[in-house]
């Protein structure tokens, strides 16, 4: 394998749990570079012995991001080569890093991914739902209320969902998604990936809720969440609404122009009625 570039950084993955997950590049790149910059060194310190590595470790966390960044630009353009590695799977993704790779960027240095394992796309990849449209939301707010109105703001979100989220709040969060986007929306739970206790389990939510009440095991470990994107058409804003009404209702009855915006609109055939009546009578 060649030597690594002068002056760049190489952004990559390690496992999530199984430590054979570790490509042969990856493993080349952290022993060839001048230094590793780890999220925590002492967690990191297993896997580099596990293969032999033993080049220079620096931390860089949520913390020190910003200082580490500026030391790190300098030795880069002093011509030394940089990785970047986290606790587990790729870099960046619900992790520290993005200062750094902007910074970077920002002053014409190259940034060269080593890809690998990633929670997020290990557990769409057996989901069962939706893979070829979906967004990743990062950690879900850990209060009740930001949490009701996170899942209300994406209710009507089309492409399949996907969260982290702690096992000490799995229970409750689920709870409230059963109310915010209702019993039946399907969702999958996968837990401890690539680890002894990996499970993976795809449900209504409301079955789920209930799988989880009943299971200690399942409330614990490393968790993703993948829920369903809404099978619903998004719903229109209410000059819309008002437009589309009006046109219905010169030519059909009330009721028979509520029940076909309810469909076209994404609105309930109530709300629709009840509009509907007051747009008659302006």
């Amino acid at each position: 394998m060649s030597e690594q570039q002068p002056g760049a950084l190489y952004v990559v993955a390690t496992p999530i749990g199984n430590l054979a997950d570790i490509s042969l590049r990856a493993i080349e790149t952290l022993r060839q570079v001048d230094v590793i910059a780890a999220e925590d060194t002492r967690h990191s310190r297993y896997l580099l012995q596990q293969h032999a590595i033993d080049t220079p470790c620096i931390s860089l966390h949520e913390h020190n991001e910003q200082q580490r960044s500026e030391l790190l630009l300098q030795r880069l353009l002093n011509g030394e080569s940089a990785a970047l590695i986290s606790d587990a799977g790729t870099p960046l993704i619900s992790d520290p890093g993005y200062r750094l790779v902007s910074l970077l960027k920002s002053q014409g240095l190259s940034v060269i991914p080593i890809p690998g394992a990633s929670a997020v796309i290990a557990a769409l990849s057996v989901s069962g739902l939706r893979s070829d449209s979906f967004i990743f939301e990062g950690f879900l707010p850990s209060k009740a209320n930001a949490l009701r109105q996170k899942l209300t703001a994406l209710e009507q979100e089309t492409r399949t969902m996907i969260f982290y989220e702690s096992p000490k709040r799995v229970l409750a969060s689920l709870q409230i998604m059963v109310e915010v986007l209702g019993e039946q929306r399907l969702v999958c739970m996968a837990r401890e990936l690539t680890k002894l206790h990996e499970t993976i389990k795809t449900a209504s939510l409301v079955n789920l809720r209930d799988w989880v009440l009943h299971d200690e095991h399942a409330q614990k470990g490393e968790i993703v969440l993948l829920v369903e994107g809404s099978q619903q058409s998004p719903r229109a804003d209410q000059q819309e609404i008002d437009r589309v009404l009006q046109l219905l209702i010169r030519e059909l009855s009330v009721k028979k122009a509520a029940s076909l915006a309810s469909s076209l609109l994404g609105i309930s055939k109530n709300e629709a009625y009840q509009q509907a009546l007051k747009l008659q009578h302006k």
